[in-house]
């Protein structure tokens, strides 16, 4: 039993073998292009809209309310980012009703790497919006004694993101092999749907604690701009 699509191996192309982990990966994502082309290739301003343009528009609006409730911010820089994990572990676990197909949630790699695509996204959120100097003095706070332990926050918070996912979607697929050779007709069906679930549940966690990790790093100084605005707008 391969717990990891890093343990199966797909395809040679001479000397590089390439794993089940990076072929699923390129697969999910031409999907996901497939999708957006075939989804927004009719787009219209008119009043009667295609399914695929009402299913796109709900979906960016559900994540762009959802931004804007946790973040408390302005939600279009931040829907890139954010909206782009979603959809790429949603359609990742999603596909992996196909026999066949392992998703590549499923291996502490994929997940390793989405966990630091956050974490740059918050060092680029922070340094844009505070500075490159302003952003780098909240390490020194309340005390610069706090430097070493808000540094191993920042990493410890990004290894509990990759670990969090792998270990769900993992152990899904642990849960479904054991039941599969015990049971081999009904078991697996429900445990398959409950995986979905979960994996989707998965998804929007994963989503949700990035903006709130994006918005910690943000908040302060739109704080900061909201007191000059008002104060401002007070002696004028």
């Amino acid at each position: 039993m391969n717990i990891s699509p890093d343990n199966t191996i797909v395809l040679h192309i001479g000397p590089i073998a390439l794993n089940a982990t990076i072929v699923y990966t390129w697969i999910t994502m031409a999907v996901i292009v497939a999708l957006s082309w075939f989804g927004t290739k009719k787009l219209t301003t008119e009043c009667k809209i295609s399914r695929w343009q009402n299913l796109l528009e709900t979906l960016v609006l559900g994540m762009n309310k959802q931004i804007r409730a946790i973040s408390n911010q302005e939600p279009d820089r931040f829907l890139p980012i954010v909206g782009t994990l979603f959809l790429f572990i949603s359609v990742s676990v999603i596909m992996s009703i196909i026999p066949g197909y392992q998703s590549p949630t499923g291996s502490l790699s994929t997940t390793a790497a989405l966990a630091i695509c956050v974490f740059v996204a918050v060092q680029f959120y922070g340094i844009s919006k505070r500075g490159f100097i302003g952003y780098l003095k909240h390490y020194l706070k309340p005390t610069p004694f706090m430097l070493p332990f808000n540094i191993l926050g920042e990493a410890s918070r990004t290894i509990a993101l990759a670990v969090r996912l792998f270990g769900n979607v993992m152990s899904g697929s642990v849960i479904i092999a054991i039941l599969l050779s015990i049971a081999p007709i009904f078991f697996p069906i429900l445990m398959q749907a409950l995986g979905l679930l979960t994996g989707l549940i998965q998804a929007y966690i994963f989503a949700i604690l990035s903006i709130v990790y994006i918005a910690s790093a943000t908040r302060v100084y739109e704080e900061k701009e909201q007191t000059l605005e008002k104060y401002g707008k007070g002696k004028e």
